[in-house]
């Protein structure tokens, strides 16, 4: 019984005085959370991406640099032969030899890359990821800047 007593009180005089206060307080409150805070911007997204397809063989590969770099989707297209991929696909964990493509490009030109890849390439789903380049060789970037158009 002791411990409800407190419960059952009036509550001092200088609590009852602060609950408006506390009430206007809490609207303010309310009212900034629903006003979006101003904060720093977002940094604009890098202009240059790397890609990465994956390829059942060399001549994949290579017909697949060969297109994208005629097509001016890429300004370089860098072939890592014999890497080793394991995945798991339709329940199953598989593990196949296949070649990789390094592409270095714009980023504005990643979709059409991708629906390129997507339109060519022997996979049921083909593997297309892109990074952005933050930084790099200044000539170089320019270069690819200079060799894909937007």
């Amino acid at each position: 019984m002791a411990l409800l007593l407190p419960l059952l009180l009036p509550a001092p005089s200088w609590l009852r005085a602060a609950r408006p206060f506390a009430r206007l307080a809490s609207c303010a409150m309310a009212a900034a959370s629903t006003d979006p805070a101003p904060g720093p911007t977002p940094p604009a997204p890098a202009p240059l991406a790397a890609a990465f397809v994956s390829c059942p063989s060399r001549q994949v590969a290579t017909e697949l640099a060969r297109a994208l770099v005629e097509k001016r989707l890429a300004a370089c297209v860098n072939i890592v032969p014999q890497i080793t991929s394991i995945y798991a696909w339709k329940g199953q964990i598989e593990e196949d030899s296949e070649v990789l493509l390094m592409i270095k490009t714009r980023s504005s030109r990643i979709p059409a890359l991708a629906e390129f890849v997507r339109s060519v390439h022997p996979y049921e789903v083909a593997e297309v990821i892109a990074v952005p380049i933050e930084q790099g060789n200044p000539p170089y970037l320019q270069w690819v800047k200079d060799t894909v158009p937007e």
